[in-house]
């Protein structure tokens, strides 16, 4: 999930100070907004823009934003001054807090399209298991397509996106009817393809794009083959169903202590939306869902066993918001796209589920066997 379910609103991960324009032109500040999201709506005309990259501008000293550690540069956010040597604003009152809590997405839109692919997913889970693939495909396909979008335009990043989709296609389906054995295949070959494929374009950057390419293979297709594989037990569409279910009460309990408690950044560098009071929240509110789906939904589940599940999924969902966290600050976007209203892109609504698959697959398999 993105960087707001963990105790601040959308928006509030970057620290801009209000009524400062950092492009000629550019439309006033928003509450959070980097200056690269202003600059952008300025150039295309566009004031919901917030995928495109833009390189950051130099400050007054010479310095770039969000560098840390480069000689001239501002890295450090409290020493950070606007261009124009105007001081950094001081210490966010009460009202202003109250105002950032205020702020986020359209919620109305955000509802209802968790709302619809709710429908979507439980349906094809429980009606016909084995359409519940399809779609698993059709995610890591729309995943790929937005992060190797975002690192061509951010970073110039060309990664082999054919020879991605189709193994990524290949491991999601190795994984349902070969299991383990057929996903390593299809991941080497996914890899294999990755090399070749660049070769037929010019030598320059070529380890640069297939070391992408093969990090792209890993980090979306390989990761959702673990929930491909969960679905061969026969339990299986019960066991993703509580994969799924424990993923999302993970993140609804970080988001709700957080947003009312949260006081103490949890890894402010990579993303100061998130609080340990708010993965306090995940570990307790994922550990109570566990406790109740090992019980009644998983044959010879134990009480004991919910707890360990609930926090596995509480801490990989957690790294696994920090890991996209890290991946879009490093790209300088917001979000990985716009697909889904109210949401982002797909893979701002996978960085948790990714991650947080292979734990609950083994998991399960240790405490309950392969199904």
């Amino acid at each position: 999930m993105n960087d707001s379910s963990r105790g601040a609103p959308p928006g509030a991960d970057y620290w801009v100070a209000p009524e400062q324009s950092y492009a000629p032109g550019a439309p006033p500040a928003r509450q959070g907004e980097p200056p690269a999201y202003r600059s952008t709506r300025a150039a295309d005309g566009d004031d919901t823009a917030q995928t495109r990259c833009m390189p950051p501008v130099p400050d007054a000293a010479g310095g770039v934003p969000g560098n840390h550690g480069a000689p001239g540069n501002h890295g450090d956010l409290e020493n950070h001054k606007a261009p124009g040597n105007l001081p950094a604003p001081g210490p966010r009152t009460k009202s202003d807090m109250k105002t950032e809590k205020k702020a986020g997405r359209n919620l109305r839109a955000a509802i209802g399209v968790g709302l619809g692919l709710g429908v979507v997913i439980l349906a094809s889970l429980f009606v016909v298991k084995s359409l519940f693939v399809v779609v698993i495909a059709a995610a890591v396909a729309v995943g790929l397509w937005e992060l190797s979008s975002r690192l061509e335009e951010c970073k110039q990043i060309k990664i082999p996106l054919v020879p991605l989709e189709a193994g990524g296609t290949a491991m999601v389906v190795a994984g349902y009817l070969r299991g383990a054995e057929g996903v390593w295949v299809a991941m080497a070959l996914t890899a294999l393809g990755v090399l070749v494929w660049r070769m037929t374009e010019p030598p320059e950057n070529y380890l640069r794009d297939v070391t992408a390419g093969v990090f792209a293979a890993f980090y979306v297709p390989f990761l959702a083959t673990f929930v491909s594989m969960m679905l061969t037990a026969a339990d299986g569409p019960r066991r993703v169903f509580v994969f799924l279910l424990l993923t999302v009460v993970s993140d609804t309990g970080a988001y709700a202590v957080g947003w009312r408690f949260g006081r103490h950044k949890l890894a402010p560098r990579i993303s100061p939306g998130k609080t340990r009071e708010g993965l306090i929240g995940a570990v307790t509110f994922a550990m109570s869902a566990g406790v109740l789906s090992m019980e009644y939904l998983i044959h010879h589940g134990s009480w004991w066993q919910g707890l360990l599940l609930g926090l596995g999924v509480a801490v990989s969902a957690t790294l696994g918001d920090l890991l996209e966290s890290m991946i879009k600050r490093d790209l300088g976007i917001k979000d990985m796209g716009t697909l889904l209203p109210g949401h982002g892109g797909l893979m701002d609504r996978l960085d948790s589920l990714l991650p947080t698959a292979p734990v609950v697959w083994l998991l399960l398999v240790i405490f309950v066997g392969p199904g």
